[in-house]
């Protein structure tokens, strides 16, 4: 099984590449929907956000307002550590859950999308390391006209990831996003063939050489 982490700076594409990788058969296993799961009320994720940062930042439904906590954070880089310390050790043991039943089920590719690669992991854990890039500018760009955030707290939200000039030195394939849908496509597609065919490689493999 080809262990493979896909990441990429904010507003770079990188959602868009994890859709299309799993259309051509990976399985993706995605870091912000393991977050999503454990900040559900009830669990003990959701439960030590609110000793932290207490009921302002929980909506009229019990769930977490994640605009409310994303100011917060982007505003206090203590909270943005104490966040990061709750947060990152319960969905890395949740990803190592999925990945292992991932490996039981014989996968061939297991795409992680993982963010802050970087910022709070080994990228060297991996078989391969797939970075989108985009420049900054047109990332920007999406970051207010696209999703609507102000300037401002689009700027707070790119300076707290690493640039990505060092990513791309550190990286097995980088995919750039800085043309058109039918360019991006065509650009992860030439990466998941080259990884399709690592993992046709990789012993154990049915199509492996002896």
């Amino acid at each position: 099984m080809l262990d493979v982490a896909l990441t990429g700076n904010v507003a770079s594409g990188k959602s868009s590449v994890a859709a299309l990788f799993a259309a051509w058969g990976a399985t993706v296993i995605d870091a912000d929907a393991i977050v999503h799961e454990l900040q559900r009320p009830g669990t003990g994720v959701y439960d030590a956000i609110l000793r932290r940062f207490g009921h302002r930042i929980v909506g009229p439904r019990g769930l977490l307002d994640r605009d409310a906590l994303r100011a917060r954070v982007l505003a206090e880089p203590d909270a943005r550590r104490d966040l990061e310390a709750i947060v990152h050790p319960a969905v890395a043991q949740r990803r190592a859950e999925l990945l292992a039943d991932a490996r039981r089920r014989g996968a061939r590719v297991v795409v992680s999308d993982i963010p802050l690669l970087f910022e709070a992991l080994d990228p060297a854990a991996f078989d391969a390391v797939v970075l989108v890039d985009a420049p900054e500018a047109e990332r920007r760009r999406r970051l207010v006209e696209d999703r609507g955030l102000a300037p401002a707290e689009a700027e707070r939200l790119i300076a707290t990831q690493m640039p990505s000039a060092p990513k791309r030195a550190q990286s097995t394939w980088v995919i750039d996003n800085d043309g058109t849908r039918a360019d991006l496509e065509r650009r992860a597609r030439a990466v998941w063939e080259a990884l399709a065919g690592t993992a046709e490689a990789y012993p154990g493999h049915p199509a492996a050489p002896a």
